[in-house]
């Protein structure tokens, strides 16, 4: 078995708890000292940093929110001087102003330690050839995948995200065996290199791939498997924390293991915020251990997930996080329901008569919420077959009222009608906000 640090991802429990405890009551000291925010946070329920003595002590420490580092925006949150950071990185926010995270050199190497820790877990080593379609610049992917497929030893392609015709000759031309993008990045590569006449194992050598910054699911997993015949590893990050490597799969899809020695986890209740046990869904909350530039404690990721520490073949012993179902700020209401995008995934990939591309209305009509889906139609299901589509439709329908608990309209449009991006995808328009 592969591993990148095998002293750090197969630690026992006694070793990981001593590790964790240890950082853990160095850090809440650092933040104390020195992130203001936070120190007026502990001040307020009166808690020292010496009330904090192992990793058990975790609950007592008040949360973080992305809200608090717009209120702080843009250096606030920064527990490091000028002089020790060396790079800066930043994710969009609807009100406009935007997320901002600071790096010292520590921090970077220990977020590239991850990140190819993860790139070994997608079958990479130090003979590889890594593409990053990942975009470069504040967002964190490109870079963070870039230092990771250096740390490693591999060589990088920092091919970044747009000219996809260009992407595919530099696959063909470099004959790259590892692929960093979106999920549906790699879906719309994989169209055109179907197009094309290109043929995975002969002009396309890709045998791995890391995917992530969207949600998707096991179904999207499968069929990309299956089509470009490589191993898709979900990756984790968000770059209020570092950025891709938080956690990451293996080959075994037993969860995604989560780099616990330089980031803890925890899932807690979505109404009480009180910690909940393993294989338990709820919202995910990370504390950074040992970040100087912006460290975090317990803070609010809104991504709904759970955890796992069943053991998984590959002998890692870290704590997975099973795949993020949906957010809870970006969770749809329809009637009283809360309904998530990767549920109308999960309904429409199980239907070979349909494609992996779909885009989300929601309106409100006579006060009342309503629900479009419009999915396209797979290549192979004939455009004149209108009675084939109406029982297709009805068939969809149901299966998405069942699924969801609520009704939903569905729209069968042609194939390529749906927009295709290069980044993140954006799957919803959600007219009630007008």
């Amino acid at each position: 078995m592969d591993y990148f640090q095998k002293e750090l991802e197969t630690m026992s429990a006694d070793q990981k708890f001593v590790l964790q405890s240890e950082k853990l009551v160095k850090a809440v000291k650092y933040v104390y000292e020195n992130q203001k925010p936070y120190r007026e946070k502990m001040d307020a329920i009166k808690l020292k940093p010496s009330d904090i003595k192992s990793i058990k002590d975790l609950p007592k420490l008040p949360f973080v929110t992305k809200q608090d580092l717009r209120d702080s925006y843009p250096f606030g949150m920064m527990a490091a001087s000028r002089r020790d950071l060396v790079r800066l990185h930043a994710s969009s926010a609807t009100t406009g102003k935007l997320t901002v995270s600071g790096h010292t050199q520590h921090d970077i190497d220990a977020w590239s330690e991850c990140a190819a820790r993860s790139l070994v877990m997608a079958g990479a080593d130090r003979e590889s050839i890594v593409h990053v379609s990942y975009g470069y610049g504040l967002f964190t992917g490109g870079l963070g995948m870039h230092y990771a497929a250096e740390k490693l030893g591999a060589v990088c392609v920092p091919a970044s995200a747009g000219n996809t015709q260009k992407q595919i000759q530099l696959l063909v031309d470099f004959g790259a065996d590892i692929i960093c993008c979106t999920p549906s990045y790699i879906i719309y590569l994989t169209e055109e290199m179907e197009r094309m006449g290109l043929k995975p194992g002969v002009d396309i050598k890709l045998k791995g791939g890391c995917f992530g910054a969207e949600t998707w699911t096991e179904e999207m997993r499968a069929d990309i498997e299956k089509r470009l015949g490589i191993r898709a590893c979900d990756i984790y990050g968000l770059s209020e924390i570092c950025g891709p490597g938080v956690a990451s799969d293996c080959q075994y899809k037993t969860g995604m293991h989560f780099q616990e020695d330089h980031y803890f986890p925890e899932i807690v209740d979505v109404n009480t915020l009180e910690p909940i046990g393993y294989k338990e869904e709820g919202e995910l909350v990370i504390t950074t251990l040992d970040r100087e530039g912006m460290p975090l404690l317990r803070y609010r990721t809104r991504d709904i997930a759970s955890l796992n520490n069943d053991p998984c073949p590959c002998g890692r012993t870290t704590v997975k996080l099973n795949k993020i179902t949906g957010r809870s700020d970006d969770m749809l209401i329809i009637r009283g329901v809360n309904v998530f995008p990767s549920q109308i995934e999960s309904v429409l990939l199980q239907n070979p008569n349909v494609e992996p591309h779909y885009h989300i209305t929601v309106d409100r009509v006579n006060n009342l919420d309503v629900m479009e889906i419009a999915v396209e139609l797979s290549p192979n299901f004939a455009l004149d077959n209108v009675a084939g589509i109406e029982n297709l439709q009805q068939k969809l329908k149901a299966e998405m009222a069942s699924a969801l608990s609520v009704g939903a309209k569905i729209k069968l449009v042609s194939p390529g009608t749906i927009t295709r991006f290069e980044g993140k995808s954006k799957r919803l328009t959600d007219l009630r906000k007008k």
